[in-house]
């Protein structure tokens, strides 16, 4: 099933929500669309929420912010990036972000080579389904993606 945004403001009811971490997304563009080489996605991040630190093992992030203020930190050098701008978090790097502005910010993000999103973002729903879960429930999940997990999520102090 694709999952899409309907508009700037609205999701369709088919996006994956994950409350612990402020995450509304939706699937834009399959890995089977582009050969395996990319996926897109696009998000909706409350105020003050984003995942926990975390590496890819196999893929780059390219975000592209649409709308608002993310603080990212890359291999812990931090960086406020607004609508706009663009950042690239490598493969093997440490990355977080945090939305740190006062209303839900949006952004694209590029995932290359192709990544199953939908089957990620549903299962890491799941696993926080009740808040954001201890260490080694996340290491588990993370190395069936090969993404490990190793710190908290960025506050939004800039």
């Amino acid at each position: 099933m694709k999952r899409q945004f309907i508009d700037d403001d609205t999701i369709t009811d088919s996006a994956i929500r994950i409350p612990a971490i402020g995450l509304e997304l939706g699937v834009l563009i399959e890995p089977s669309a582009t050969q395996g080489r990319a996926t897109l996605i696009e998000t909706h991040d409350a105020p003050g929420f984003g995942p926990p630190m975390h590496r890819h093992e196999n893929e780059t992030e390219v975000f592209h912010v649409l709308q608002g203020r993310y603080l990212f930190e890359v291999d812990g050098k931090r960086q406020i990036v607004k609508a706009g701008e663009t950042l690239t978090a490598h493969v093997g790097t440490t990355h977080r972000f945090v939305n740190i502005d006062d209303e839900p910010s949006r952004m694209l993000v590029l995932i290359s080579p192709g990544f199953d999103a939908t089957g990620f973002f549903s299962e890491l729903r799941d696993v926080m389904a009740d808040g954001i879960p201890d260490h080694a429930t996340l290491a588990r999940f993370g190395a069936q993606w090969h993404i490990e997990f190793l710190g908290p999520p960025l506050t939004a102090q800039p």
